[in-house]
C-alpha cells in the first residue's frame, strides 16, 4: 500500500511540474518590424496608436489574452486603435474562423475583426505565436511587441499589458518587449510549439 501511495504521489508530482513547465514556457517569437510594414493592408491611424494582436481561432489560451484586451480597453478609452487578426490556415473555410473566440472578440468595442488568409498579415509582422501583440505609433514606429498575459491561460496583471498602459498614459522612453503565451498561429490544430496536446 505504501509503495502503491507513494508511486501515486510521484506521479502527480510529476504531472503538476510538467503542467507548470508547459504553463510557463513562451511560444515562438521572431523580432516585429521597427518599422509599420508598408504591403499592409491594415491601416495605421495617424492620429492613436495602433494595436495588433495576432490569434489562432482556436487556441484555449488566447481567452486569457483577449480578457487582458479588454482590460487594456477599458483602462484606455479613446487611446488606441485596435485590430485582432484571426489567422486561417491554407485548407480551411471562413466558418473555421468563426470560434467563441471571434464572437467574443466582436463583442469588444472600438475593436476591428480580421480574417487573415493564409496567416499573410501575421508572416508581415512577424508573429508567430497566438496572442502576439504589437503596437505602433501614428509614425509607424514599433512601441511594444510581446504577449500580455503572464503564462498559458492565465488572467491578472502582467508586465505587457502594464507596458501598454503605461506607454499610451506616460509615455517610455525605449520599445517594450514580452514573451508571448500560446499556441502556434499557423496549424490547424491548436497546439504549442513542440508540444502533443492542447494548452
Amino acid at each position: 500500500m505504501k509503495i502503491a501511495a507513494s508511486i501515486w504521489l510521484t506521479l502527480v508530482v510529476a504531472a503538476l511540474v510538467a503542467m507548470a513547465n508547459f504553463s510557463n514556457t513562451p511560444g515562438d517569437t521572431r523580432a516585429a518590424p521597427d518599422q509599420w510594414p508598408a504591403p499592409s493592408q491594415i491601416a495605421l491611424d495617424s492620429k492613436l496608436p495602433t494595436l495588433i494582436m495576432f490569434a489562432h481561432p482556436h487556441c484555449p489560451c488566447t481567452q486569457a489574452s483577449v480578457g487582458e484586451l479588454e482590460v487594456l480597453m477599458a483602462n484606455c478609452p479613446g487611446r488606441l486603435n485596435v485590430h485582432v487578426v484571426f489567422v486561417q490556415p491554407v485548407g480551411t473555410t471562413e466558418d473555421w474562423v468563426k470560434t467563441d473566440l471571434w464572437r467574443r472578440v466582436a463583442t469588444i468595442p472600438g475593436v476591428t475583426l480580421h480574417r487573415d488568409d493564409k496567416g499573410v498579415e501575421a508572416q508581415r509582422f512577424r508573429a508567430e505565436t497566438s496572442g502576439d501583440t504589437v503596437l505602433y505609433n501614428p509614425q509607424g514606429n514599433l512601441l511594444f511587441a510581446g504577449g500580455i498575459t503572464i503564462s498559458r491561460g492565465h488572467s491578472g496583471d502582467n508586465p505587457g499589458r502594464t507596458a501598454i498602459e503605461t506607454i499610451l498614459t506616460k509615455g517610455l522612453p525605449s520599445e517594450v518587449k514580452t514573451p508571448v503565451f500560446g499556441c502556434s498561429l499557423f496549424g490547424t490544430e491548436c497546439r504549442a510549439p513542440g508540444a502533443s496536446s492542447n494548452p
